[in-house]
């Protein structure tokens, strides 16, 4: 393939043609996001609640290491979690390491402090606007974080959703905890990247044109997420304004 015009028209030719080797690839990467994402989001969201509402000595160093998470980058997740997966790491005994069960650990490491440290900042917002009613009704601060988080549900869902895209995305920490192996643990940014490095650019551009079809349908989920809840407050506001009147 010289061209870009060539190699765009091969790849898409991949898409319609639903070859197995691209789609097989697109499955076990969605698969492995979605799990990891759901064990981070059961964790983080958890977390990131009762912090919202939290105050204890320490917190703000807590916080800091938190934000300084955030920056992590991929390719460290993965040695870390390569040494405790690693045959004498203190998690060897599991054998998962070279699996799509280590590829999911390494993305939902990853993708923890994301959900943790926008839950938490989601719900101390809304602590701050309804903590004091709450306490004066005599919530403890564990109700008070369910019910501020439940109150905020739609804004965590497009917290979840960015989670997803950050895993989905992440190519360093599977690339390290998986091996890339074909057919087992190659997922769609790995693939990618070796498929480039060979030369076999259509396949390589097809899956990035999935990708991309992936992160767009994110992002408009977020959109009508964001409208939903803006037209949910208008309505709830008119119907105030209407029992006043």
């Amino acid at each position: 393939m010289s061209t870009f015009t060539d190699t765009a028209t091969a790849s898409l030719h991949l898409l319609v043609q639903f070859d197995p080797v691209l789609w097989s690839i697109v499955g076990r990467s969605l698969w492995v996001s979605v799990l990891a994402t759901s064990l981070a989001c059961s964790v983080g969201v958890v977390l990131g609640a009762w912090l919202g509402v939290a105050r204890f000595k320490g917190r703000g160093v807590l916080l800091t290491m938190l934000n300084t998470l955030l920056a992590l980058p991929s390719v460290v997740v993965g040695l870390l979690v390569y040494l405790l997966l690693s045959r004498t790491g203190p998690l060897g005994f599991l054998g998962w390491l070279f699996s799509l069960k280590a590829m999911v650990l390494a993305q939902a490491v990853l993708v923890l402090p994301v959900v943790t440290a926008l839950t938490r900042q989601c719900v101390e917002d809304a602590e701050r606007s309804h903590g004091e009613q709450l306490q004066s009704l005599g919530a403890a601060p564990w109700m008070r974080s369910v019910l501020l988080a439940w109150d905020e549900r739609y804004t965590l869902l497009t917290v979840l959703i960015a989670a997803f895209g950050r895993a989905v995305s992440e190519v360093g920490a599977v690339m390290v905890v998986g091996g890339n192996i074909e057919g087992f643990t190659r997922v769609m940014t790995t693939a990618i990247a070796l498929e480039t490095s060979k030369g076999d650019l259509p396949l390589a551009l097809a899956l990035g044109f999935v990708l991309m079809a992936v992160v767009l349908m994110l992002n408009v989920c977020i959109s009508v997420l964001r409208r939903w809840r803006q037209g949910s407050d208008d309505a709830v506001q008119g119907v105030s304004q209407g029992a006043l009147a």
